[in-house]
């Protein structure tokens, strides 16, 4: 008889450590590791991120390892790849753990990067998607190489509205609408030249 394996609680999660540097998301009180990101996905990440510096500073943006509470049938726990915060968010952290608890701020975007793999797929375009709606998050964009496009996430009443951009559109962001960049720039900054 298989043995019940006991479900983490927030607290519990928060306060784990097995003595490795592997990554975990707690998901309904389950740890799941997370696999190295490809090379590709972190370009694109990076590259994302030198093109919100210019619209904000360097400490309102988070690449990889801050963790963001959600709400699922039990507490989850996010390692998104990349996120912008606003002031009260950063003085809600106030330097402890990279943390963002429910009893904070959100992020106003929250940028995934898809991995291969319909897991990887479901967990990016259908799961996330209704946490983060839960979670009050104004923008979320799901870059997607393998499909060549960005899905762009809107929060309205509660709900994501969507528009996808590909090739050469210019993404229309309602947070940055300054931003004046191609899917066709992003997707290649994965790319090895």
């Amino acid at each position: 008889m298989a043995r019940a394996i006991k479900k983490l609680t927030l607290d519990e999660y928060l306060a784990y450590d097995d003595a490795t540097d592997v990554r975990y998301e707690l998901v309904d009180g389950d740890l799941v590791e997370m696999p190295p990101e490809s090379d590709k996905n972190n370009l694109i990440s990076l590259y994302l991120l030198s093109q919100f510096l210019k619209f904000v500073p360097i400490q309102l943006i988070r690449h990889k390892d801050t963790e963001l509470v959600v709400i699922g049938n039990r507490t989850r726990v996010r390692l998104p790849d990349l996120m912008i915060l606003t002031q009260e968010l950063l003085e809600a952290m106030a330097g402890g753990r990279a943390t963002i608890t429910p009893d904070m701020p959100s992020p106003i975007l929250v940028v995934e990067v898809v991995s291969p793999g319909k897991v990887n797929e479901d967990r990016d375009y259908r799961y996330k998607r209704s946490e983060y709606a839960a979670r009050g998050i104004s923008e979320y964009w799901i870059v997607d190489a393998q499909k060549a496009r960005i899905t762009l996430l809107t929060l309205v009443d509660g709900l994501y509205e969507e528009t996808v951009f590909q090739g050469t559109d210019i993404i229309k962001s309602a947070t940055f609408p300054l931003l004046d960049v191609t899917v066709a720039q992003v997707l290649t900054a994965g790319q090895m030249q």
